[in-house]
Order: structure tokens, then sequence, then C-alpha cells
């Protein structure tokens, strides 16, 4: 499916504003590729996006889209009185705790009219009438699974290819089911371990996710079975990312560990800790999209303080290892690295 990238690294799609029509036309024209992020927007929005990046790039890109779930049946009222107080420590109001499908059938179609030719699904399966829409449009479905028995169901269904989301991933976890007793989201896998997993189970071009952040990792998950690597963490310090300010510093200025939380979306998902994810894990509902717009404006009003105790910094396990500069040095330099180390472990097999 990527045979035709001189480089296999595939920039991934993160919502909420790091992946722009600018870093994934730069990945893409620097010899890769990527995800545009649907989350979070409007179909318009989406249109817009994709058009952008047409004008930047003419090379081929994807598109994500989040499957919506169903509305959560948790007790809400104790963790909005957590983000009351939250929001007057920074003199702004909690966001409404709706439900809401994000605007997925819309961004279907509009995707099916887009001549895309890869969309990613994450947070579940697309329904087979969504599958072959897309196969009728020209459109290859890839699904983001995180254990081998969502690779089966995948596969099952239809898909063309999947990305194989390791623990280490930073930001949401892909699951299909989030179970409210984890905080993980249920059983996790590294990503080799994984690869080597869903390679056994299922017969389909396989994209790694999860942590490769040096030319060595994508290597690495090259020879584990791996098509192409999608890199998140990577790229959000790219000049063209639009990762916020105070995230930017965080990620540069290292130091911190990373958890899963559910604290500011309601979903598992890996970030830097800070105080709001160590004052609000241990009492976050699993509740999404529903908590993502209780702490929406809370999170806007942190950013404008530019403080990066009270938003969510997303990032890997391996954030501190990632560098700043233009997307384009990113990718050669993963390139470079990457032959550096086959040709280390070509040598030392002989």
């Amino acid at each position: 499916m990527f045979e035709e990238l001189r480089v296999p690294v595939l920039v991934a799609p993160m919502a909420g504003g790091p992946t722009t029509p600018e870093l994934v036309a730069a990945v893409a024209d620097a010899g890769g590729s990527g995800f545009l992020a649907a989350g979070y927007l409007s179909a318009q929005a989406l249109g817009d996006r994709i058009a952008k990046t047409r004008e930047l790039t003419g090379r081929p890109f994807g598109v994500n889209l989040f499957v919506p779930g169903r509305q959560s049946e948790a007790d809400l009222a104790p963790y909005v009185r957590r983000i009351e107080e939250e929001a007057r420590h920074y003199e702004s109001e909690p966001g409404e705790p709706r439900w809401e499908d994000d605007d997925y059938p819309a961004k279907v179609e509009l995707v099916a009219q887009q001549d895309i030719p890869f969309v990613s699904f994450t947070f579940g399966l697309p329904s087979t009438a969504d599958i072959r829409r897309l196969h009728d449009a020209g459109s290859r479905v890839i699904a983001t699974v995180t254990t081998p028995e969502e690779a089966v169901r995948a596969a099952e269904i239809g898909a063309d290819a999947l990305c194989v989301q390791g623990f280490e991933a930073g930001a949401h976890r892909g699951l299909f089911l989030d179970d409210p007793g984890n905080p993980a989201g249920g059983e996790v896998y590294g990503l080799l371990a994984l690869l080597r997993l869903v390679g056994s189970a299922v017969d389909l071009p396989l994209i790694a996710a999860g942590g490769i952040v040096h030319g060595a990792d994508v290597a690495a998950v090259l020879a584990a079975g791996a098509d192409a690597a999608q890199l998140g963490t990577a790229f959000l310090r790219a000049d063209e990312a639009g990762t916020q300010p105070a995230h930017r510093r965080a990620l540069a200025e290292g130091g911190r560990v990373t958890a899963i939380t559910r604290a500011f979306s309601g979903r598992p998902a890996r970030g830097l800790v800070n105080r709001f994810l160590t004052e609000h894990s241990p009492y976050a509902p699993s509740a999404y999209p529903e908590v993502h717009h209780l702490t929406k404006p809370v999170r806007a009003a942190a950013h404008r303080a530019g403080d990066p105790e009270g938003v969510n910094l997303w990032g890997g396990q391996t954030y501190s290892v990632a560098t700043a500069g233009p997307a384009a040095e990113i990718v050669a330099r993963l390139a470079m690295e990457a032959k550096a180390a086959h040709d280390r472990v070509h040598r030392r097999l002989g």
C-alpha cells in the first residue's frame, strides 16, 4: 500500500491542532505521507483542510476519522463539580458534557467524494456500508487496532490495512471499547509484541504506531513486519505543526514522565504528567466525548495563560528524544538513521 513512498514514514493524525495541512504536505514532499485529523472538525472544516493540503502538495495523503461510540451511562455530576472548581482557577467556565457523533456521517460522505487514497479509523470500526462506500470511491480503509482480537475483527469486516498502535503511543489509545475499571483501557501491548501477534493473526499490510521517534525505531518495526511507520510525537515540535506554545515548551524541557489518563477527554490517552492529570485522573469517568467537551474551555483558558499544568500535554513515552525543526529535516534524519540501523544489523549478522 505504501510501496511508492521514498521514506516509509507517515505523520499521525493528531487531532485538536498539531497535525496541519502544512505538516502533512511537508512530510509528503519529503518522501513520506500522512493523515489529516478529522476529529473535532465539522465536515466543512475538514473539506477546507483537504483543499489546503492539495494546494500545498501534489503527493497522496490520507484522512483519519473518529468512530463515534455510545453515550456514557456514568454519573458525570461529581466530575462536573471538580471541573467547575478547576475553571474558577482560570477564571473560565466549564463546557457542557454532551455526547455527539463528531459529524461522522457527513465526514464519511465528504471523504468518499474527495478521492482520498487511504482513510483510517480510530476508536472503533466503520460499518460495512461505510467500507463499501469508500471502496466504491477508490479509497483503501485502514483500521487502528490495539489488540490481536481487534485486528481479527477489522480483517473480518473488510479493512484493507491495519494501524497497529502500541501502548507507548501518545494521545488517545485507539481501542474499540473503554473498560471503565482499567485506566489504560484493558490489556495493553507494546508495539513490537503487538506487531508480532497481529501479523500472526491476520494477513494484511501493517502500519506501526507508538513511541517511534528515531530512524532505528522505523527500521525495527519494518523488520518486525510493518509496511510503514506512523509517527506523531516525533513531529509535535516540527515547525509546521500546530502544537500550542505551552505544549511545545513542556516537550522541549523534558523531565516529566508520561501516564495514561481519562482526565481530559474521558478516554484513555497518554500525556506528560502535570497537575491537572495528577489531581483529576483518579476521578475521571469513562465518558467520551462528554468529558472532552466539559474540559475544553478550561484547557483553552490554561493555554491562553501559558500554563502547562492545566492542559493536555499529549506525548508518547519517548517524547524527550524527539527533535524540533522543519518537517523535511526530521524525515531526512529518520531516513538516514533507519539506513544506518539497517547497515549495522547487516554487519552484525554477516
